[in-house]
């Protein structure tokens, strides 16, 4: 078992570390309360989308459309980009890497919303989803929230995409392929002392991350699946202060890379200035 440190208790937790290869739960802090999650909940389109590649019915090559409804901006490239319709595959890629707003919205409209909403249900998830578009303006007519989660359910997410069970081997292998490029390690992967551009392939002491992050105003979450030399974690570490009535992101991300400081110790089997043969 993992001791979680000190947890800010003005902000909404929900945590849980398992162990990628057996999944038992190493560490936890309410894993089954839900919080918002901002973009975490592209995960199942990511998943979506890796499902009609491989059943063929979308093409990797085909080019997407963006109806002019769907454009936001914020996070992302593609919205700065000269040349708006890359293919799938590559929307996809960019959704994995800069949890891109436009690319999203455009994968979200080729699949259909509700098809990407039942991702979730059909995989036996009740509490995590994604819920809607990536809005410019969420008013009291939309949906409350783009995606939401719990721990409990997000390292789960996170264990089976690693083990291949995630519909298929093949589609499980896709999804952590583009988030394989994820370039935010702010959170808990700010611990794991990674590359942030280039850690695709195994990385300092050894680590291999694929992971997604999820920010806005009032939360903080970071899912992933960490493997290392003395082992794995499947971790979902969220945190929300919507109602706290201050910006509490300093010691929320000082907690989240305390507890990645905590997995990537049990992953490696070193203490942090322990670089080895990194």
């Amino acid at each position: 078992m993992i001791a979680l440190p000190p947890l800010d208790p003005r902000a909404t937790w929900s945590v849980r570390l398992l162990d990628a290869d057996t999944g038992a739960t190493l560490a936890e802090h309410d894993p089954d309360v839900r919080c918002e999650t901002a973009s975490i909940g592209k995960i199942f389109l990511l998943i979506e989308v890796a499902r009609r590649l491989e059943d063929g019915t979308l093409a990797a090559d085909a080019r997407i459309d963006i109806p002019d409804e769907h454009r936001v901006e914020d996070s992302g490239l593609l919205y700065r980009m000269h040349d708006q319709r890359v293919t799938v595959h590559d929307a996809a890629l960019l959704v994995g890497a800069v949890s891109d707003n436009l690319a999203t919205n455009a994968l979200l409209r080729l699949c259909g919303l509700d098809a990407v909403r039942a991702v979730a249900p059909e995989l036996g998830y009740r509490d995590t989803a994604l819920h809607d578009y990536i809005r410019n303006e969420r008013t009291p007519d939309l949906p409350w929230t783009p995606s939401f989660g719990t721990a409990a359910e997000l390292s789960d997410v996170m264990r089976r995409l690693g083990a291949g069970e995630v519909f298929s081997p093949a589609v499980s292998a896709r999804v952590l392929d583009w988030l394989a490029a994820d370039t935010d390690t702010s959170m808990t992967a700010d611990a794991f002392l990674l590359d942030p551009l280039a850690h695709v392939e195994a990385e300092y002491q050894g680590l291999v991350l694929r992971h997604k992050t999820g920010s806005v105003g009032f939360a903080r979450v970071d899912v992933g699946l960490l493997r290392g030399p003395e082992g794995a974690v499947a971790y979902a570490v969220a945190a929300n202060w919507k109602t706290a009535g201050t910006d509490l992101r300093a010691p929320v991300l000082d907690g989240m890379r305390a507890v990645g400081e905590l997995i990537r110790a049990h992953v490696t089997g070193r203490p942090r200035d322990d670089g080895g043969d990194a």
